[in-house]
C-alpha cells in the first residue's frame, strides 16, 4: 500500500515547474559565493574551504531552506485544490502512509538538491582555477547538509499542510532561514530546525568540527522529524473536516 501511495506521489512530480526551481534556484549561491570569492581570493587563502564557506553563506540560510518550501508547498498544492481533500480521505489509505510518502517525496529532492549543490561547487572550483585536490569532508557536508535539510521538510510539510497557500509557506521558510542564521551566530542553531541545514554543511565554517555534536545533531533532526509527522498525522486524523 504504501508503495502505491509513494508511486502516486513521484508521479505528480513528473514534468512539473518544481523541477525548474531545483535547477535554478541552487545555481545563484552558487555564483553568487564564487564571485564573492573570487573578489577576495588575496584574503581568502584556503581555496576549498573558502569557496565553500562563501557559497554555503548564501545556500544554507536564504536560497536552500527556501526551496525546501517549494518542494514541500507543492507535494501538499494538489490536495489543497478543487475539495481534493475529499478524495484523499476517503481512500483506504492509512493517513500515516500519506504523511510518510510526502516526506519520502521531499526527501529525495533535498538528496537530489544536495547531489546538484555538490556539482555546482565542483565546477565554480574549476573555474576559478582552483587546482588542489577536493576537501575530503565534501561528502559528509553534504550528507549532513541533507538530513537537516529533511529535517527542515517535515516542518514545512506540517505547514503546508495546514496552511492553504503556495506562497506563505515558502514565506515562512525563507523566514526560517534567516532565524537560522541569528540562531547559529548566537550558538544555539542545532535548537532551531531551519539551522540544521547550515550546521550539517558547515557553512561559513568549513574546516574544523561541526558547531555541536554529531550525536546531537542527529538526535535533534531526529525529534524534529518525528514531532513533525506526528503533528501531521494527528491533524489529518482530527481536522477531516477540512476537507468539505
Amino acid at each position: 500500500m504504501f508503495s502505491r501511495t509513494f508511486r502516486a506521489e513521484r508521479i505528480k512530480l513528473h514534468h512539473n515547474p518544481v523541477w525548474l526551481a531545483f535547477l535554478c534556484l541552487p545555481i545563484i549561491p552558487a555564483v553568487l559565493g564564487t564571485f564573492n570569492y573570487f573578489q577576495n581570493i588575496e584574503i581568502l587563502q584556503d581555496k576549498w574551504y573558502s569557496l565553500w564557506s562563501q557559497q554555503t553563506l548564501f545556500s544554507c540560510f536564504f536560497f536552500l531552506p527556501a526551496l525546501i518550501g517549494v518542494y514541500s508547498s507543492y507535494l501538499y498544492r494538489l490536495e489543497h485544490l478543487n475539495h481534493n481533500w475529499n478524495t484523499i480521505m476517503t481512500m483506504p489509505i492509512p493517513v500515516s502512509q500519506f504523511v510518510l510518502s510526502k516526506l519520502l517525496s521531499a526527501t529525495l529532492m533535498v538528496i537530489l538538491t544536495q547531489a546538484w549543490t555538490g556539482v555546482l561547487f565542483i565546477l565554480s572550483g574549476k573555474l576559478v582555477g582552483i587546482n588542489a585536490p577536493l576537501p575530503p569532508e565534501l561528502l559528509n557536508w553534504l550528507f549532513y547538509g541533507a538530513i537537516g535539510g529533511i529535517a527542515i521538510c517535515a516542518v514545512q510539510l506540517a505547514i503546508s499542510l495546514v496552511i492553504r497557500s503556495f506562497a506563505v509557506p515558502v514565506g515562512i521558510a525563507l523566514m526560517g532561514g534567516i532565524s537560522g542564521l541569528v540562531a547559529s551566530a548566537k550558538g544555539f542553531g542545532v535548537w532551531n530546525p531551519y539551522a540544521l541545514l547550515s550546521l550539517g554543511m558547515q557553512a561559513n565554517k568549513s574546516g574544523g568540527t561541526m558547531q555541536c555534536s554529531q550525536s546531537l545533531f542527529l538526535l535533534n533532526s531526529l525529534v524534529f522529524v518525528t514531532i513533525s509527522v506526528v503533528f501531521s498525522v494527528l491533524w489529518l486524523k482530527k481536522r477531516d473536516v477540512l476537507t468539505t
